[in-house]
């Protein structure tokens, strides 16, 4: 080799010895840095590490160091929390495949996630981890970690199958234990885990733990007294909801030991789960009051089961009853008593409180159904019961004492034993008064023929006797009326009823509409003498003898009865005071019948007979030749009372006064003026036939003739067979042949419609049709009276058309024949029912200020009966709260409640105990619901009303349990209401809200 190749040779060894000395270096920094980012791993300086290995890893120069700075640097980002650690790792792994580091990467990922409580991260990574390629070491750490984090997240089968492996383990065993025993104790395998818990009870880091647990396990197995030595022995030692727990299982362990007394002050002390109490934890705590006879605590604890539907629930509620009853609440007792009788869980307890439901509800009645329903229902659910004879006993008088006689009516129709006849005689007979009192007559007459056709009870039969003749009077069969009386006077027992107090009072009435007016007296005689107290009807009755007297000519009695109705002053004074003017002149004492008729116009100003005082007395001046001042009483009638029926008399009479004076022209004036203004009226027909021989006398006849053309209403050529038509209707009509009549009455009126007659045809085939209760047929014929001028049947046709018309509820057409009635009738009970009627009428057309204002015009009338009386009270307290006038609807509804029966008074009730709900006084409004509902349990209505207001007054009182149960019956049983139901509703999804709160046994209303 040449020296100059062997220098170029030793130049090149010498570079290469640079560069492997540059290499080497550089290896050397790396291992260094790699060195110190480790250091800073180690010290938890992760961003730093993390840093440093990530500068290492760009100048690695072997696939070992960049594969373990690959591995760390996703070990810092886990540690960092970095959004990309998951992805770094995961990158790491498949950059690095053969890297011995990739199990490792793994598992330290997942024991970081675990050691920070981070259990579902740990589990996604203990599950990537080849479990082959642990050591022997790492394996029972790795399989704890597993077990536990499956435990923690409830996967106790993954949990049980790790941890079972390591509970021989001297590190992990302890713990292994102590989790599976846990999980069998939650498990509800109570066995197992008292084994393990044995296993593991002598290390002081679970000795505290297992205390409550043994405790409770103790309790779930049975074993009581054990239960409540360690639960004892742990309570110094827990915390505050460790406790609550702790009191529950000695509390609970007492009661199951029947050691209630005990068992007490640990149930109280449970604070519930999550602060809330379910039902079983109330009732446990309520029947161990019961069992110490504690019944108020025992009602405390048990109204709060809301909504309850099992075993624990049913007991509750039968106890519940129980208590109530213990502590005279008969009302909220029935309540529990019915809702333990609708659970089937146990027989035994079903059957006990159907038959205390029953008996309550004939103590104190049921507004949910009649009591006889309540007991038949019993009857039927259990025929074999012991109590079988004393149900029936009560069942029978249920049927009188619930006052529901149109319920009791439908449970006994059929029914043939003897007891149940005797019911049937009563309770059709007091739904025959109630009928009766509500004007329904026809009805009411059925129910007093059904009652006697079961002559049990004497007395019942008498009074049914006497009451069907009553509504036979109300019907106008006064013959049959009489029978009756006479009969009910036959019985021996008739004296032991109240209805004979008024006998000699109703046949002298049925008398007197018969006409037979010496009997009449004869009756009237006999009240008067025997109840001289009762000053409303001696006042009538002296009338009605007086009447009698009047039309039978003995004028000089028939004063003095006048005279004495007039100083009792209770009703129609003004009737007698003019009857007894007119009998002065019956007699002869022409003076002092007008100087009686001119004190009747000066004293009684608003007299609906001033009219017809005043044509009495122009007609008495005539008489007695002093024509001047009769004609100014004429003229004042005229005047005043252009719509009397008087006015055409009195101006006929003028007229015949200037013809008997000769002065044919003022006289023709009059007549002219009777005869156009009144046409058809029989004081036209006689002033034109008066005017006739006037015309005639003066020779102008063909004046007489051109006039008579111009009134349309008369044919003197048919007069004749107008007459003899009508009359032969009439007669037929007189002797009550009631079809024959109705036949010829049409026949007249359809050969002449405009006939001399028609009027009186009309108002006489009208009432024919009225009495057949052919009401929609006699209308037309009532309204053409009532469009007719006025006459004798006007009164009497308004007061039928509007009866009709209110009937059925035509307010609007009612009102102005009402309003005709009130200002034009002579006969004050037409006016009082004018008025009333007009009340009612305007109430239902949401005129509330007219119906109080007619309600008091009605109210200043001293002779009304209660039933019109509580109408105008009751109209009054509607009118008031509709228009929110509360103070002055609870004045009104007091004022019913001291007249009104039947459905108003069960209004008024309601109102009452609605009132004292308002006030505050729930227990006082609960009273009065109570005897709504044993008083007025048919009027369904109130029933479910007063329910839902009794619901409210219970929560008021803190009884959610009642409110709540009453609340749901009422939605249930009453569905006909929908008002009621909507409001019921709307009270219970409030109450179950609330009550919710504390209670985690309820589920609110959506």
């Amino acid at each position: 080799m040449t020296r100059k190749k062997l220098y170029i040779f030793l130049i090149a060894i010498a570079c290469s010895f640079q560069i492997i000395a540059q290499e080497s270096a550089t290896y050397t920094s790396d291992i260094v840095d790699y060195q110190k980012a480790l250091s800073l791993f180690n010290n938890q300086q992760y961003l730093a590490a993390q840093s440093l290995f990530t500068q290492i890893k760009k100048t690695a120069k072997t696939e070992v160091l960049e594969s373990d700075c690959a591995y760390y640097i996703a070990n810092c980002a886990v540690r960092l929390n970095q959004q990309n650690a998951d992805q770094l790792i995961e990158d790491f792994v498949s950059d690095y495949p053969t890297s011995t580091k990739r199990n490792t990467a793994y598992i330290d990922v997942a024991d970081y996630y675990f050691s920070n409580g981070k259990y579902a991260y740990a589990k996604k990574w203990y599950d990537k981890v080849d479990e082959s390629g642990l050591a022997r070491s790492e394996r029972d750490k790795f399989s704890f970690n597993n077990g536990y984090v499956a435990f923690v997240t409830k996967d106790y089968k993954s949990a049980k199958s790790y941890l079972s492996r390591v509970e021989n383990s001297e590190k992990y065993g302890a713990q292994a234990k102590y989790y599976i025993g846990f999980m069998a104790y939650e498990s509800d395998d109570y066995d197992t885990a008292n084994e393990y818990f044995g296993q593991v009870g002598g290390e002081e880091k679970y000795k505290e733990k297992l205390s409550y647990y043994q405790a409770d396990l103790h309790f779930k197995l049975g074993k009581f007294e054990e239960a409540i030595k360690l639960a004892k022995e742990q309570l110094p030692n827990s915390d505050r909801s460790e406790v609550s727990q702790l009191n529950k299982i000695i509390g609970e362990s007492y009661f199951n030991l029947e050691k209630y007394a005990e068992a007490i002050p640990y149930l109280s002390e449970y604070e519930g789960n999550r602060g809330k109490w379910n039902n079983t934890d109330y009732y446990q705590l309520g029947y161990a009051y019961y069992m110490q006879k504690d019944y108020n605590n025992a009602i405390s604890e048990f109204n709060k089961i809301i909504g309850g539907n099992n075993s624990v629930a049913q007991n509750a509620y039968y106890h519940l009853g129980e208590s109530y009853v213990n502590v005279d609440k008969k009302q909220e007792a029935l309540n529990a008593f019915k809702n333990a009788s609708e659970m089937d869980f146990d027989l035994k307890i079903q059957e006990d409180a159907w038959l205390n439901y029953a008996k309550v509800s004939y103590e104190i009645g049921n507004a949910y159904q009649s009591v006889p329903q309540v007991l038949t229902a019993y009857l039927n659910k259990y025929p074999q019961t012991a109590y079988k004879n004393e149900i029936e006993t009560l069942l029978i008088d249920s049927y009188i004492t619930s006052k529901n006689y149109e319920e009791a009516l439908k449970l006994l129709e059929g029914k043939k034993s003897f007891e149940n006849k005797v019911a049937y005689q009563k309770v059709t007979f007091y739904r025959g008064l109630e009928l009766y009192n509500d004007n329904k007559f026809q009805e009411a007459q059925t129910l007093f023929e059904k009652s006697l056709s079961e002559p049990q009870d004497a007395k019942f039969t008498a009074r049914a006797t006497f009451w069907k003749a009553e509504t036979d009077y109300n019907l106008t069969n006064y013959s049959d009326a009489l029978v009756g009386f006479k009969q009910f006077e036959q019985q021996i027992i008739a004296s032991e009823t109240p209805e004979v107090k008024n006998l000699d009072y109703n046949i002298a009435y049925t008398y007197f509409k018969q006409k037979n007016y010496t009997q009449a007296t004869s009756y009237f005689n006999q009240f008067i003498q025997a109840r001289k107290e009762d000053k409303i009807r001696l006042n009538d009755a002296y009338l009605r003898l007086a009447d009698g007297y009047f039309v039978s000519s003995q004028y000089d009695k028939a004063i003095q009865a006048y005279d004495e109705a007039i100083k009792i002053g209770k009703m129609e004074a003004d009737y007698a005071f003019f009857q007894k003017a007119l009998s002065y002149g019956y007699i002869g004492n022409a003076s002092k019948k007008i100087a009686a008729l001119e004190s009747f116009i000066n004293q009684y100003k608003t007299s609906k007979l001033r009219d017809d005082a005043m044509y009495e007395l122009g007609n008495s001046y005539v008489k007695e030749g002093n024509t001047s001042k009769a004609m100014q009483v004429y003229d004042t009638l005229n005047n005043e009372y252009s719509r009397s029926t008087f006015v055409p008399r009195a101006l006929l009479r003028q007229g015949l006064v200037h013809y008997n004076a000769s002065k044919n022209e003022p006289a023709l004036i009059k007549f002219k003026k009777v005869a156009a203004e009144f046409p058809g009226t029989p004081e036209a027909n006689q002033a034109v036939a008066t005017a006739r021989l006037i015309y005639i006398d003066l020779g102008r006849v063909d004046d007489y003739a051109n006039w008579v053309r111009t009134l349309e209403y008369i044919n003197v050529t048919d007069a004749e067979l107008d007459h003899a038509t009508y009359e032969a209707a009439e007669k037929r009509y007189l002797d009550n042949d009631t079809d024959e009549a109705i036949k010829q009455f049409n026949g007249y009126l359809h050969e002449f419609p405009n006939g001399l007659h028609a009027l009186q045809s009309h108002f006489y085939i009208a009432q024919l049709y009225f009495k057949k209760d052919l009401k929609e047929t006699a209308t037309p014929h009532f309204k053409y009276v009532t469009n007719a001028l006025q006459s004798e049947f006007t009164e009497e046709a308004l007061l039928r058309l509007a009866q009709i018309y209110t009937e059925n509820r035509q307010w609007k057409e009612a009102i102005p024949v009402l309003s005709r009635l009130e200002s034009d009738a002579s006969f004050p009970q037409n006016v009082v029912f004018a008025k009333s009627n007009l009340m009612k009428a305007n109430y239902e057309l949401e005129n509330y200020t007219e119906a109080v204002a007619y309600a008091e015009k009605v109210l200043t009338h001293s002779n009304i009966d209660n039933k019109i009386k509580s109408d105008a009270y009751v109209i009054i307290a509607r009118s008031a709260m509709k228009t929110g006038n509360e103070a002055r609807a609870k004045t009104a509804y007091a004022q019913v409640e001291t007249t009104a029966t039947g459905e108003t008074a069960a209004e008024a009730l309601f109102y009452n105990a609605y009132f004292k709900n308002k006030a505050g006084s729930y227990e006082g409004s609960n009273t009065t619901i109570q005897r709504l509902a044993k008083d007025f349990s048919g009027y369904k209505y109130y029933s479910a009303k007063g329910l839902v207001l009794m619901a409210k007054n219970f929560y008021a009182l803190d009884d959610a349990f009642q409110a709540t149960y009453i609340l749901e019956s009422v939605i249930k049983n009453f569905k006909d209401f929908e008002d009621v139901v909507a409001e019921a509703q709307a009270e219970l999804t409030k109450i179950k809200a609330e009550q919710a709160k504390t209670n985690s046994s309820i589920v609110p209303e959506d």
